[in-house]
């Protein structure tokens, strides 16, 4: 069964290689979707508790949050972010008590743009 959080933060980067505007310093509000994975527990008939969920994806978030994400991802690209907090989500739930597995994370640039990486 799969359960999803929804979440935000704000950062700016600059993108050197890219041939248009976005090579200068800019921000975004990024939107970001989390998809886990798991069985529905017997004593709680829930898959994960959605506040506990919840806080180990914003722990994650600060990684990023009011950042120069330059200086946190090599080429900070809405792929490679993603791929970022797809490597450290992945990292805090296997180090977690939650009992899911990320099935998916999907990060919005802007209200129109967005790229998604499922679990391998």
């Amino acid at each position: 069964m799969k359960l999803g959080v929804s979440t935000d933060f704000s950062a700016a980067h600059s993108l050197s290689r890219h041939h248009g505007k976005c090579k200068n310093l800019h921000g975004h509000t990024y939107r970001v979707d989390v998809v886990v994975e798991g069985e529905k527990k017997a004593d709680t008939e829930c898959v994960a508790d959605f506040a506990e969920a919840k806080a180990v994806i914003e722990d994650v978030i600060e990684l990023v949050d009011h950042k120069y994400l330059n200086e946190v991802i090599s080429y900070p690209t809405s792929e490679n972010i993603a791929l970022f907090l797809k490597d450290e989500l992945e990292k805090r739930l296997k180090g977690s008590n939650l009992g899911v597995t990320l099935h998916s994370i999907r990060i919005w640039e802007g209200k129109d743009k967005w790229v998604m990486v499922e679990r391998d």
